[in-house]
């Protein structure tokens, strides 16, 4: 079975994926390594009472503006249309791998949006828990000599890496968060000046 990569981004109302929703969720669905689909989905949140107004300043979304989303009900559903024509949700062999950036984050508030939604077991008839996560690996190359930067922040490492991206925008975060995945995954496959010696060491 080809592997099925889930590269997906969430913008929020706060930080806590129990009491906070999402707003945004955008994402890559890679099939064989190839995009197969994107998807950029908005909603509005489950509720208005939690909605932490630092949230809104990053993301740039007024409270008007977010009252015109679809329901998150909507946007669930539309999520789901995503997922099963890729995922036989049935299959445990068949299954997205998650990835990302700090993706914990972002699994957190995907597993919460199919509970709010009705789904008590999460997502998980849809991924595997086995995330590939870009920030980890940054983290290991800083360990290795490979990068030195003043903070390991998306923008900052993509900034580093030429990638183009506009912050805290899922869609765009995702984009180059896939961009960023695969010029690591060469980092670490092949060896470049970021880290030369790295390919003896394999």
């Amino acid at each position: 079975m080809e592997t099925k990569v889930l590269y997906f981004d969430v913008e929020t109302t706060g930080r806590s994926a129990d009491k906070n929703d999402i707003t945004q969720i955008s994402g890559i669905v890679e099939i064989g390594g190839k995009v197969a689909e994107t998807f950029n989905l908005r909603c509005q949140p489950f509720s208005y009472e939690n909605i932490e107004p630092e949230a809104l300043e990053i993301t740039g979304v007024s409270l008007d503006q977010l009252k015109s989303f679809p329901t998150p009900q909507e946007a669930f559903r539309d999520l789901l249309a995503v997922f099963d024509r890729h995922i036989d949700k049935y299959d445990k062999a068949d299954k997205f791998t998650p990835a990302g950036y700090n993706v914990r984050f972002d699994l957190d508030f995907l597993q919460q949006f199919f509970i709010k939604n009705g789904q008590k077991y999460g997502s998980g008839s849809y991924q595997n828990w086995r995330a590939i996560d870009a920030l980890p690996i940054c983290h290991f190359l800083n360990y290795c000599g490979g990068i030195d930067l003043l903070d390991y922040k998306l923008g900052t490492v993509c900034e580093h890496y030429g990638i183009p991206i506009q912050a805290h925008d899922a869609m765009s975060d995702i984009n180059a968060t896939r961009e960023l995945l695969l010029k690591l995954r060469q980092i670490l496959t092949m060896g470049t000046d970021d880290l030369p010696n790295l390919a003896e060491v394999l």
